[in-house]
């Protein structure tokens, strides 16, 4: 582990492309599920430590945007892993920029309908128009030091030391498994007049908190 780690950092590491497609798919599945623990923790101190709430809109405990986030960090500071403090402010500020545009974009495509507003939790220090704000930001800042110095280390550890069939029907069935829920509740459940994960969820007594509720 330790020499994989070493040549990580050093850009020295030579991976397949069997290797790269698989360590995709898991870090795509392991920072969705990160970000949905963040938000359920989060949120339940955000309520004043009264109530868990499911967060997300899927059946499956995973949030889209952070594994976008997480894509788009790895592909901008892929060669900067020896500089930890300019790898935190490139994630700073880059998803900053994909937070705020995020939002803002859904709320005018879903006439006025938020996904998340700042304006109305805690520790909002720093907040824009209710899409971003200095928590969100700094907390991003820092995962993204976990995500290049934990997650895709470990990653490509298992490339290295799983059969390169086992590793890929693993990893890219998982990721297809989220992917489908997701695409399930975003897309399909609509066209196809299907119960999403929200209504089901309601039905059955899970608090849920409604991406979709007008702010």
């Amino acid at each position: 582990m330790k020499e994989i780690f070493y040549k990580y950092i050093n850009n020295e590491l030579k991976l397949e492309t069997w290797q790269k497609i698989g360590i995709l798919c898991l870090v795509i599945v392991i920072t969705g599920i990160f970000g949905w623990i963040y938000e359920f923790i989060f949120y339940y101190f955000n309520s004043g430590m009264k109530e868990f709430y499911w967060r997300g809109a899927n059946f499956l405990p995973w949030i889209n945007i952070y594994a976008t986030g997480s894509i788009m960090i790895i592909i901008l500071t892929k060669k900067l892993k020896k500089h930890p403090l300019l790898i935190f402010l490139i994630a700073f500020i880059s998803t900053g920029i994909l937070e705020y545009f995020s939002g803002l974009a859904m709320y005018k495509l879903m006439d006025g309908i938020r996904c998340w507003d700042y304006n109305t939790e805690i520790l909002n220090f720093g907040n824009i128009d209710g899409f971003v704000c200095l928590r969100s930001v700094t907390f991003f800042g820092l995962s993204a030091l976990l995500l290049m110095y934990c997650i895709v280390p470990s990653c490509i550890y298992l490339s290295k030391k799983m059969n390169k069939h086992t590793f890929l029907t693993f990893s890219i069935l998982l990721c297809s498994i989220f992917l489908f829920d997701e695409f399930y509740n975003l897309l399909f459940a609509k066209l196809l007049k299907l119960p999403r994960s929200v209504d089901i969820y309601k039905n059955v007594g899970i608090k849920y908190m409604d991406y979709y509720k007008n702010k």
